[in-house]
């Protein structure tokens, strides 16, 4: 299904925005937006949910707890009321249904930053060698990969699959070939040559695991050595993988290091990341009372996934795209915390606005903790 989103929709969005301008740093933001822009009511949904939910949860706990406890020896009355109260403030799981729907679209659209043209594409054979006497009690069984599409020129991408036609268990001394083919069948070497510097976008084919075990040559040719476990990888150089964007040095780059020295484009795109997500969440919050512990979680965790993302190996673009979805959340989640609420959720955060100053410093309790006692008379 991610495949079939990322081929038969996000791909020709690409191609439409880099043929209005031919920069792919732009065709990735162009994208980011319309999507987001296709997703602002499901998104929408989940924010004004969780907005909802912060201020009723209060009154929804315990309004559950006296209903349970008031209609204990009646489990259908209990229904009933319990019905009655999601009624009133809505359901939590309510904000559940439009990030499901959603999901799909944005794994496709991460996937679709992570190949062609932005990266190179990576197709990978796990591998079993047997020895000569035991292959030929295996019954073959033809390997496909998932297909990929793969940029030839800056208009022009074709699904590709590698397959190998005895599939992936081998005996000692066998040589069978990776074929690279489009869906229709047409091999990948026929459609580059038609192509301007069609010799660009060859395979490179490694041993990644198991290199006594299996030897490649760079057409493919996979020779088993002896009996044990392989893994083989292709990779087809991404036609945007090297352009560069701005401060970006190349939308391919993976890494915040590359051989001890600092990838400061990588660096700035993390921080973005991070500087975007943290004003996600204190937009989040602007008008609700305070929460002591939900303030400490909205420091703590843009730093923790910020920091996580410095060694997490994920192409420029895919953070360009990341930085530039988080700043759109952002300003969504400004608008919608300005909506007005239902007037019964409204006489709620009033009234647990109000109650703020008695805790923090209001009448009675100036410079008093809740856990403190009160000053006596």
């Amino acid at each position: 299904m991610i495949g079939y989103i990322s081929d038969n929709l996000l791909l020709p969005i690409l191609d439409f925005f880099y043929g209005l301008v031919p920069s792919y740093g732009l065709a990735i933001i162009a994208l980011t937006v319309v999507i987001r822009l296709a997703l602002f009511p499901l998104s929408a949904g989940s924010i004004r949910n969780a907005r909802r939910m912060r201020i009723a949860q209060p009154v929804m706990q315990k309004r559950q707890a006296e209903i349970k406890a008031k209609y204990a020896s009646n489990p259908q009355k209990q229904q009933e009321e319990l019905g009655s109260l999601m009624k009133e403030f809505g359901s939590p799981l309510a904000g559940c249904l439009p990030l499901v729907v959603q999901m799909p679209i944005l794994f496709a659209l991460f996937a679709t930053l992570r190949g062609s043209p932005f990266a190179d594409v990576p197709y990978t054979l796990n591998l079993k060698v047997l020895p000569a006497e035991q292959i030929a009690a295996v019954e073959p069984k033809p390997f496909n990969s998932a297909s990929h599409s793969i940029f030839v020129t800056e208009t022009n991408h074709v699904p590709v699959i590698a397959s190998l036609e005895g599939g992936t268990k081998l005996g000692v001394g066998d040589k069978p070939q990776v074929q690279l083919h489009t869906r229709a069948g047409d091999s990948f070497a026929s459609v580059l040559e038609g192509i301007d510097n069609g010799d660009t976008f060859k395979p490179s084919w490694s041993v990644s695991k198991g290199e006594g075990v299996v030897s490649v040559d760079q057409n493919g040719t996979i020779t088993a050595l002896a009996p044990g476990d392989a893994t083989v990888e292709g990779k087809i150089p991404g036609l945007a993988a090297r352009s560069g964007f701005l401060f970006i040095k190349a939308l391919g780059q993976v890494g915040f290091m590359t051989d001890g020295a600092v990838n400061w484009d990588i660096a700035i795109l993390v921080a973005g990341f991070g500087a975007s997500l943290f004003a996600s969440q204190i937009l989040s919050g602007m008008g609700m009372p305070a929460n002591p512990q939900q303030s400490t979680a909205n420091k703590i965790t843009p730093v923790m996934i910020t920091g996580m993302f410095l060694f997490f190996p994920l192409p420029a673009g895919v953070l360009l795209y990341m930085v530039i979805a988080n700043v759109f959340q952002a300003l969504q989640t400004f608008l919608l915390s300005r909506e007005a609420l239902p007037d019964n959720l409204q006489a709620i955060l009033d009234q647990q606005m109000n109650q703020q100053p008695a805790v923090a410093g209001g009448p009675g309790g100036v410079g008093r903790l809740p856990f403190e006692p009160k000053a006596k008379k």
